[in-house]
């Protein structure tokens, strides 16, 4: 078994609708000692997305830059099959589990590769950092150095630590630059992805060297079987659960219980921190509307947020028994005791109609609307072992066979994605039907600001405001060549 660490630099944080522009990675042996050279690869972005300015002013990434030196969707991907799916590679990073993966899933889709065999076959898995760093936060913190940073809240305080009638906090941090700086390790240049990649390696051994125990039984909880013997239905029992869903004041952890059944057969825990008395007697149209308030109906005066979450057993939660909480005043660390979780379990055991009520409301999810956009289609179901000949066909054409080539895929999806593949990668393979099709929907894109982009006027109404907020000489080069850039894409005036 090997490790990959990878990291990506994006165009925006959604998705579906911006674009990985940086993708860096680094194998180590199972002691996080590197093997071989690194991989540091920009993307070129396609010409019917305009990058979110805040993005590139983090990264430092121009369009320009990832069209001039990066590799197009299909030329990545096929290096990133050849040189990181080695058989047995446990593919990881920090916080890649919930951002990085899901950008490389909807890559993957757009370009006729499945979205999930990258990491589950030939012996390989995932992890997550994230996690790991939070539960040894909470549980193990001994030997380590943990950061916290300003965070600015509202109000009617006025002292010494009063800014403009809002109170700055100090808050618990495990941002990865913050947690290398406060322990001395490298990182020169953080939000460039090869440099994230080497820092978090060094937070890897740092932790496998002063926590070894956590950090091996973690690694080995990644397996969704090894969650499911300790959270089930058939067995329910307490278990300690460290989550970003937390609240950062109590080292984002807490101790939950199994309730009921969740969506994909997941469960959904309930907080025992919190009693559940005040929800017992909500029926299940209350308890449907609580779960699934807006987040303007959440910020009103007298909601309180149900405490449940889905524990999903394919994305590596950080859960561990019990037990871990009576050493090294690991109760204390969370700001939690028996008596409060043994109460508030007491009340869910002795009212099983409550869990019946819960799983019903769950069912009344708003509907789902389905995106017509094949780009946007990734979740709307699996793609069928026939059609999944006729995309690896797809993926070796070369760009003269593109032109002619009429699968007949029985997924509507892969239908629509074809001439966009076409588009995006190997241009002139497209008919003169295609071509225009392709044209009007990237102009629509551009100038309407379909599926979550800003109508190009906004945009450059936006980077002319950035323009007088960011001051400096770097940020003035960023802005004016994203000017540049939406202007060369669309006549927009």
């Amino acid at each position: 078994m090997t490790f990959y660490f990878y990291d990506l630099e994006t165009s925006g944080i959604n998705p579906r609708a911006q674009r990985i522009m940086q993708f860096a990675g680094q194998r180590t042996d199972m002691d996080l000692n590197p093997i071989g050279e690194p991989q540091n690869w920009l993307v070129k972005i396609t010409e019917e997305i305009l990058p979110d300015p805040e993005a590139v002013l983090i990264t430092g990434i121009t369009p320009q830059k990832s069209i001039d030196e990066g590799y197009s969707e299909a030329e990545f991907l096929k290096l990133f099959c050849d040189e990181v799916l080695q058989p047995d590679t446990v593919i990881c990073g920090f916080n890649t589990i919930r951002f990085d993966d899901e950008f490389m899933r909807a890559t993957l889709w757009r370009n006729f590769y499945d979205p999930y065999e990258w990491q589950w076959q030939d012996g390989r898995s995932r992890w997550d950092l994230l996690d790991v760093v939070r539960m040894v936060r909470a549980l193990r913190p001994e030997g380590v150095e943990w950061p916290f940073e300003d965070r600015i809240e509202n109000t009617e305080y006025h002292g010494a630590q009063d800014v403009l009638g809002k109170k700055v906090v100090k808050v618990p941090s495990n941002r990865l630059e913050l947690i290398t700086k406060a322990n001395g390790l490298d990182h020169d240049n953080a939000h460039d992805a090869l440099n994230d990649v080497n820092a978090t390696i060094s937070v890897a051994k740092m932790l496998k060297s002063k926590q070894p125990q956590m950090f091996e039984y973690l690694f080995k909880m990644r397996d969704k079987k090894r969650v499911k013997e300790l959270v089930n239905l058939d067995e329910k029992k307490p278990f300690v659960y460290t989550s970003g869903r937390y609240e950062s004041g109590y080292n984002k952890t807490t101790v939950a219980f199994p309730i009921t059944s969740g969506k994909n057969g997941n469960v959904i825990a309930y907080d025992l921190r919190y009693d559940p008395t005040p929800f017992l007697n909500l029926n299940e149209e209350e308890l449907s509307k609580n779960i699934f308030a807006s987040w303007d109906d959440r910020k009103k005066d007298g909601f309180v947020k149900l405490p449940i979450k889905e524990l999903q057993y394919n994305k590596c939660p950080a859960v561990a028994p019990l037990g871990v909480l009576t050493q090294n005043n690991g109760w204390e660390h969370i700001s939690l005791d028996e008596s409060t979780v043994d109460r508030h379990m007491k009340i869910l055991l002795s009212n099983p109609a409550f869990a019946e009520k819960l799983r019903s409301a769950l069912e009344q999810r708003p509907d789902y609307q389905s995106e017509f956009d094949p780009d946007f289609r990734l979740y709307d179901g699996f793609v069928a072992d026939k059609d999944k000949t006729k995309m690896r066909a797809v993926r070796v054409a070369e760009e003269s066979r593109l032109v002619d080539m009429n699968l007949d895929f029985s997924d509507s999806r892969l239908t629509g994605l074809l001439p966009r593949y076409k588009a995006r990668n190997f241009p002139k393979s497209l008919t003169k039907d295609e071509l225009d099709e392709w044209n009007e929907y990237k102009g629509n894109r551009i100038k309407n600001g379909i599926n979550g982009q800003l109508p190009v006027n906004e945009y450059v109404s936006k980077l002319g405001l950035l323009a007088t907020t960011n001051s400096d000489e770097k940020s003035q080069f960023l802005i004016q060549e994203l000017q540049l850039y939406a202007e060369s894409i669309l006549d927009y005036e």
